[in-house]
């Protein structure tokens, strides 16, 4: 049974940092591409960052690139993204997901391409 479970979001002041954790059961990440995405209350899930299977090539969106980092930890099977220099914009509900197809790396910034999701962890970034 593939899980995934989601962990480190909070309260943040504008300029600091989290670390979000992505735990995976059921399947192993150095198999599937991994992605993160973040949701806003009335708005589209977006795509955040992603990172290959094999975890030689990330992608990022343009909002966060140069401020956050995706990263994987096979023998933990578990998913990162170190999130820096955050701002008020930053704040949504964060999601990681697990990619169809294993050993699959195009189109990773397509919803439709992801078939797990985790339950999301919340960050807020408030003065």
């Amino acid at each position: 049974q593939v899980v995934l479970v989601e962990s480190g979001g909070g309260l943040v002041q504008p300029g600091g940092s989290l670390r979000l954790s992505c735990a995976a059961s059921g399947f192993a990440i150095n198999r599937y591409s991994m992605g993160w995405f973040r949701q806003v209350p009335g708005k589209e899930r977006e795509f955040v960052a992603g990172i290959k299977w094999s975890g030689s090539n990330t992608d990022y969106a343009e909002l966060v690139k140069d401020r956050f980092t995706i990263s994987a930890d096979n023998a933990k099977n578990t998913v990162y993204l170190q999130m820096n220099m955050l701002s008020l914009e930053d704040t949504a509900l964060y999601f990681c997901a697990k990619r169809k197809d294993a050993y699959w790396w195009n189109m990773q910034r397509e919803e439709n391409e992801y078939d797990y999701w985790g339950q999301g962890t919340q960050v807020t970034v408030s003065s």
